[in-house]
């Protein structure tokens, strides 16, 4: 010991100390700590494990040995019952999720018409795994064989087959997974609407093209009917290469039916997705409310037209864009939305136009566009029992308006009519649970203004009209311009209003049924002393104003008022009085809803005396469609006997005497005749009840 070196003894010392301390034995945390790691690596590694394993025997088998699992389970999910006859196929390939299935079939309920809602020879998907766990359908590839699908709704369009579950749970809308990429052959689409009255049959087949771009065309053809009218349908998704890794597939639609023809082209965001599309919209036909008839809505009729826009589909609303085109022979432009609110179709749209023919107008009142077609404006004009009907008889489609609602703006510049001065058409159109509303409607007419507001109510039967139009002062001259009156030497104006209410589904069952007023006031102006000396028959002072040349000279309307009381369909004057600084004049009759009939006759007393007057009615008669005026009346031909009578008997001289006019005629107070008053409220310049206007109701017979 004493010969060793002290560095030595050191060294050893040190080396002993620690390995004492290697030796000293684990706190409890550290113990702990230890433990619980390698537990959590274990079962991480049990878990990849049994992943790896569970993959490996699906691959392996191709998780044929799930088919009872998968049968079980989806028919208990959709309360139908499930099928596989053939292969069955659920794995991971590598990564996302493949599905194979022979002779698949999904049973439909009960009330359907045919015993499968899907049936298929062989059906292959390929689907994306993550998406699938989180919820989101989406499938990369589809590969479907001889497949037959059956949607359908029920007869009160409260069920349909596709959707699953309680068979008493009201349908919705069909919501198909997205399909980036399909090969389909053999296929056939069944689709069945009764309360729509449309059906469709459509084959669906893929197409390997060999001169363009894309490798499969998924090409449809088919046909069906809409409300008993035929219609076939052909079309085509152009998927391209690169659609499985996100590309957009290009659509193209070709519909004719209903005299109508539609095409349809652009791009999908996927071949079975058309939220996001771009999409191109070209349709022509006879009739576009035809081509509404697709939406089971009803549009006022038009004559053909020709449209184009752009469409899409974004947060659950179908936009037309850029929509322009022509209707007849007037032109129309703007957008229009197609939305589900509460599950109830809703149309919003603005629209203008630069110029519409006034026969284009004429089917949205309901005349019949074939006959304006044919006929321009004769065909507003029919026979009934040989008598000319001119108030259009289409039928209001109560049922079709019940199926949606709107809100239309419409805005037109000029209206191409010959003898009316139209322009500056506004039009809000609101629609809200079969009440259709027309407020406000307005338009420029010959320098005044025509406003209206007309509530059709269909929420109950009969259908109720309420008519109120009112016509703000309005030069005559200009108004009366293409009927021969020239605006020189006319100063006077025309205000009217028109408030009535009626009941029926047509115009013409709304007037024939109605009550009401109609009154039109002339204020103070002048008009030609032309048309109130033959209007009067004073054929003196007519020669003889001829002769001074003073033909144009006007005379001084002081008042006027041309109203009507309307009871039942028949309107009865109530009164007709215009006062001038010459004469005032008269009117009596009645005009009909019912039959348009005219029985109306005007008279004219002079306030100064003249040699020659005839002062006799002049009658106007006939149908509104085939007015007659009758000059020569029964009372004019009286007075002529009276004068050859007075001739024969006393000399000629005194058959003069016959037509003499004493000029008694009694000045009108313009007080009740401005304020538009009844016949009873009206009274002479001296106050007196007038005696001369009538009561405002029609003599029996």
């Amino acid at each position: 010991m004493a010969d060793r070196d002290p560095s030595e003894i050191l060294d050893r010392a040190a080396q002993d100390a620690v390995a004492r301390q290697d030796a000293a034995p684990a706190s409890p945390t550290q113990r702990q700590g230890g433990r619980t790691l390698a537990a959590g690596v274990a079962v991480l590694a049990s878990i990849i494990g049994l992943l790896a394993l569970a993959w490996l025997i699906l691959f392996i088998t191709k998780g044929r040995f799930l088919k009872p699992t998968f049968e079980r389970i989806a028919s208990a999910n959709t309360e139908r019952q499930v099928r596989v006859g053939g292969d069955f196929q659920f794995y991971l390939n590598p990564i996302n999720l493949k599905f194979v299935a022979e002779r698949l079939t999904v049973s439909n309920p009960e009330w359907a018409t045919k015993p499968d809602l899907f049936d298929a020879e062989r059906i292959e998907m390929n689907g994306a795994t993550v998406p699938f766990i989180f919820g989101t359908r989406r499938i990369n590839w589809l590969n479907l064989a001889n497949g037959r699908v059956d949607l359908e709704w029920d007869k009160q369009a409260k069920r349909n087959t596709w959707t699953f579950g309680d068979p008493n749970v009201p349908g919705k809308p069909l919501d198909l997974p997205v399909i980036r990429r399909a090969i389909v052959t053999g296929t056939e689409v069944r689709y069945r609407d009764p309360k729509m009255l449309l059906t469709a049959d459509i084959k669906v087949d893929t197409i390997k093209a060999a001169d363009t771009r894309f490798a499969e065309d998924v090409r449809f053809k088919g046909g069906g009917t809409l409300r008993n009218r035929p219609f076939t349908l052909t079309g085509g998704l152009l998927s391209p290469n690169e659609t499985v890794t996100g590309g957009r597939n290009q659509i193209v639609l070709h519909v004719e039916g209903a005299r109508t023809v539609a095409d349809i082209s652009g791009t999908l965001p996927a071949a079975t997705q058309i939220e996001g599309a771009d999409l191109k919209l070209a349709v022509r036909g006879f009739n576009l409310a035809n081509l509404f008839d697709l939406l089971g809505v009803a549009i006022p009729e038009t004559r053909n037209y020709r449209f184009t826009s752009n469409l899409t589909k974004a947060d659950g609303a179908w936009r037309f864009t850029r929509l322009n085109g022509r209707f007849g022979a007037s032109d129309l432009a703007g957008a229009m939305t197609i939305t589900m609110p509460n599950d109830r179709l809703m149309i919003d749209a603005d629209l203008k136009s630069n110029s519409v023919d006034i026969i284009d107008v004429g089917p949205f009142v309901g005349y019949d566009p074939e006959r304006l077609e044919a006929q321009g404006a004769k065909g507003t004009i029919e026979r009934v029992n040989g008598t000319p009907r001119l108030l259009p008889d289409a039928p209001l489609r109560i049922e079709a308006i019940r199926n949606f609602d709107a809100h239309v703006n419409y805005a037109v510049r000029d209206i191409r009519a010959p003898n009316l001065p139209v322009s500056n058409v506004v039009l809000t159109l609101d629609l809200d649970r079969s009440l259709l509303k027309l407020s406000p409607l307005t338009f420029d007419m010959a320098g005044g203004k025509l406003a209206s507001d007309i509530a059709i109510n269909a929420r109950g039967r009969p259908v109720q009209t309420d008519y109120d139009i009112r016509l703000s002062p309005t030069p005559m001259g200009r108004l009366l311009k293409g009927w021969g009156v020239e605006e020189s030497g006319t100063s006077g104006t025309i205000k009217a209003r028109v408030q009535m209410k009626g009941e029926g589904d047509t115009v013409r069952e709304s007037l024939a049924t109605s009550d009401g007023r109609i009154a039109v006031i002339l204020p103070a102006g002048s008009f030609w002393t032309r048309n109130i000396q033959l209007s009067e028959l004073d054929v003196g002072t007519f020669i003889t104003k001829m002769w001074e040349g003073k033909l144009k000279k006007p005379v001084e309307i002081n008042c006027g008022l041309i109203a009507f009381t309307v009871r039942d369909g028949v309107a009865t004057a109530d009164p007709i009085l215009i006062d001038t600084d010459k004469n005032v004049m008269l009117g009596r009759g009645v005009f009909s809803f019912k039959d348009e009939s005219l029985d109306l006759k005007f008279r004219a007393d002079s306030k100064k005396f003249s040699l020659i007057a005839g002062q006799s009615p002049v009658g106007i008669n006939g149908y509104f469609a085939a007015p007659g005026f009758s000059v020569i009346s029964p009372e004019l031909l009286a007075r002529g006997g009276v004068g050859v009578g007075l001739g024969a008997l006393v000399s000629p001289l005194a058959a003069v005497l016959a037509f003499v006019d004493v000029g008694d005629a009694k000045s009108a107070a313009c007080g009740p005749v401005l304020a538009g008053a009844k016949a009873s409220a009206q009274r002479t310049t001296k106050g007196k009840p007038r005696d001369d206007v009538g009561t405002g109701r029609p003599k029996k017979g």
